[in-house]
């Protein structure tokens, strides 16, 4: 059980994230990928700017991450999340899961990223043509 668990603000490594999570013993990856889009509720996205409180959000993902461990048997867990400002098609996250068998992989990539909105102090503000708005953490 190995897990690399990243804030940062440049921008994030797909291949790089997939090749990390690979494995010998491992059959399935996992791989959930945000990306900006470019309209929220029928207002065009000109950009988004994430905000986090780094120490304590890095303990949350710390803490999301061992409770996957604890819930499944995945074997590599990757969560990489941008800070700063990002463009429409940028990618603010990435989370990537190995384990022995796919639905353990499926199961604990979603409850990270499901759990990592709830809880995690990560902020998103929305900025559109005419203004902009914090939004909500949770989906």
């Amino acid at each position: 059980m190995v897990a690399d668990i990243k804030l940062l603000e440049d921008t994030l490594d797909i291949s790089f994230c997939i090749n990390w999570v690979m494995s010998p013993d491992c059959g399935g990856i996992d791989l959930f990928i945000g990306t900006v889009r470019n309209a929220t509720k029928g207002k065009q996205v000109v950009r988004l700017e994430f905000e986090a409180y780094h120490a304590m959000a890095k303990k949350e993902l710390e803490k999301i991450v061992q409770q996957a461990f604890a819930k499944w048997p995945v074997q590599r867990v990757l969560v990489h999340h941008r800070t700063g400002v990002l463009q429409v098609g940028e990618v603010p996250v990435i989370i990537a899961v190995s384990a022995a068998h796919r639905d353990a992989a499926f199961e604990a990539c979603r409850y990270i990223i499901d759990t990592l909105k709830q809880t995690v102090p990560i902020w998103k503000k929305e900025v559109f043509e005419d203004g902009e708005v914090w939004v909500a953490a949770h989906p």
